[in-house]
């Protein structure tokens, strides 16, 4: 069965402790914390994701699913290992060359926290490959990062795809998942593809019962 990590991105000012508890309730499996800095994407929710995911660790025994979407990715992970997050993911494309990626990943556990390495649509999935044996999870971004409630692009159901049989054939022990426009409509092929961590935000938050969808889109 494929795991549930709901997006806090849009949470309604004023109703946090009230979405996190019933969120809890529910049984998603990680609350996913999507940092931006307003530089690799337009927005910027820092202050506010870090305010979240502090308050969050205070309150539930859930694991942090921690995604910077940010340019300044060192920096970043010093300040979200102070929430104690399960995983730090971060953007292959925010990194300058290969040494980077590997001195990141290298960080990561030292710190005692999994890694993983998000990629946005337009990058090749091939870039990646030589990463997957050192690292915990691959986040495909399924809609183009920095903004909640989009379409899925269906072209990246074949790229989970093509991750998956890549691992599979080199039998690489690592998690996929996948963000962006995931619904009940959409999760179905999502699932099929290979992907075994699904992030849904909209979908869940608008839903009247959160513990429903969240069991549907398992």
């Amino acid at each position: 069965m494929v795991e549930i990590s709901t997006s806090i991105l849009s949470v309604k000012k004023g109703e946090e402790s009230q979405t996190f508890f019933k969120l809890e309730a529910a049984k998603t499996d990680y609350f996913h914390i999507d940092v931006m800095d307003g530089k690799f994407v337009e927005k910027d929710n820092y202050e506010k994701m870090l305010e979240y995911a502090s308050y969050i660790k205070r309150i539930s025994n859930l694991p942090l699913d921690v995604h910077l979407m940010v340019e300044d990715i060192k920096p970043a992970i010093d300040e979200f290992l102070s929430v104690e997050p399960n995983i730090i993911t971060f953007h292959y494309e925010a990194c300058k060359n290969k040494e980077e990626v590997y001195e990141l990943i290298k960080y990561i556990k030292e710190n005692n926290c999994k890694v993983g390495i998000s990629v946005k649509p337009d990058t090749r999935i091939e870039e990646i490959y030589e990463f997957l044996p050192y690292i915990h999870m691959c986040l495909i971004m399924t809609v183009e990062p920095g903004k909640g409630g989009q379409t899925l692009i269906t072209d990246m159901v074949k790229k989970i795809e093509k991750l998956k049989e890549y691992i599979k054939e080199h039998k690489i022990e690592i998690d996929i998942e996948a963000d962006g426009g995931i619904n009940l409509k959409t999760a179905p092929m999502i699932k099929k593809a290979g992907a075994n961590i699904l992030v849904a935000g909209t979908a869940i938050l608008m839903a009247n019962d959160f513990k429903t969808i969240i069991d549907e889109l398992r």
